[in-house]
């Protein structure tokens, strides 16, 4: 009969770690503290980097790949490590490191100071090997924790600017990429083009084949649309079928060639939905603003509205370019609602 086994209990470390949540920089002066240091962390899974002197840690330390955790002795020839760490926390571009103050200094006002500058921990010389293992846990926690943080604000943040449907950019994000796209055209001396795209007789579509049907032809015209641009064009969804596209830096003969690519895959094959194949075709209205003179961001989409409209007016699933001396005056009139 083969011999049970009794339950092991729970380790209290982390789970074992990525290569980069191991690494450790250990900057100190003293040869044999720093060997000794050294070896310490290699024996509990670390990949140590190590620096003499303040001076060549500050330069290892300024890497966009420097390690995360950090141990700095306070007194060191070139640079205190204070100093370094004051220099550390005055830049908030870089990813937050956890930083230890180690020093023989005991007394609360140097531990105060070290806090003020920005450590997270403070030892004290001579220190218990499994108080730095434990202060180096925390570490790891805690830049876990805050990296859990700012991937939960950013995927908030990428949801408030992306329309839920179809993941494109929503309305709101569409006009403000706008905004900053007429504001670089004028600097630049550059062209900058917007297309309006409107998917034709999309009423009729969802009257027939139901509102799941024109859901699903939406998202997949989305992923043809962004198929159809350069990559560094800004497709939106700016309301119902009608999408925006921003490009920048383009003449009106590449502002059509884009806009007979995007329409040719719109109406190049018809979108699967469930067991029924639906045709789509769509029109699309192109406002080209003259070179570093872009108009009001507003009046760029009411040329390409208007530009739309006679799209619409000549026939449906076909392209019409509004011309700068048009697209520059005031006389660009609100077009009536597009027919279907």
């Amino acid at each position: 009969m083969m011999e049970t086994q009794p339950p092991q209990p729970r380790s209290e470390t982390l789970p074992t770690p990525s290569r980069e949540d191991r690494r450790v920089f250990v900057a100190e002066d003293d040869p044999v503290s720093r060997r000794v240091v050294a070896a310490l962390l290699q024996k509990w899974g670390y990949h140590v980097e190590a620096a003499a002197d303040g001076a060549a840690a500050w330069r290892e330390l300024q890497a966009l790949d420097a390690p995360r955790l950090v141990l700095l002795d306070w007194m060191m020839p070139g640079l205190e490590g204070v100093e370094i760490c004051r220099r550390i926390r005055a830049d908030a571009t870089r990813p937050y490191a956890y930083i230890v103050l180690i020093t023989a200094l005991s007394q609360k006002q140097n531990l105060l100071t070290a806090l003020d500058a920005g450590a997270d921990d403070y030892l004290v010389k001579p220190f218990d090997g499994a108080e730095l293992r434990a202060r180096l846990h925390v570490g790891r926690r805690i830049l876990a924790a805050q990296d859990e943080l700012i991937a939960a604000r950013e995927a908030l943040r990428s949801q408030a600017a992306h329309d839920p449907l179809t993941g494109l950019w929503n309305h709101g994000e569409t006009l403000k990429i706008l905004e900053q796209e007429v504001a670089r055209a004028a600097r630049s001396a550059e062209p900058l083009a917007v297309f309006m795209v409107d998917l034709d007789h999309f009423k009729l579509i969802n009257d027939r084949h139901g509102h799941l049907a024109g859901d699903a032809i939406l998202r997949d015209v989305a992923r043809r649309l962004t198929a159809g641009v350069r990559p560094y064009d800004a497709v939106g969804r700016y309301g119902g079928e009608e999408f925006l596209i921003v490009a920048p830096g383009i003449d009106p003969e590449g502002a059509l060639e884009i806009a007979s690519r995007v329409r040719e895959l719109v109406a190049g094959r018809p979108v699967d939905c469930d067991r029924t194949r639906i045709a789509v075709t769509a029109s699309l209205g192109v406002a080209v603003s003259s070179p570093g003179r872009p108009p009001e961001p507003m009046l760029l989409v009411r040329a390409a509205d208007s530009a739309l409209y006679r799209a619409k007016e000549g026939g449906r699933n076909r392209v019409e370019l509004c011309l700068p001396p048009e697209l520059l005056s005031d006389a660009v009139r609100e077009p009536d609602p597009a027919p279907l």
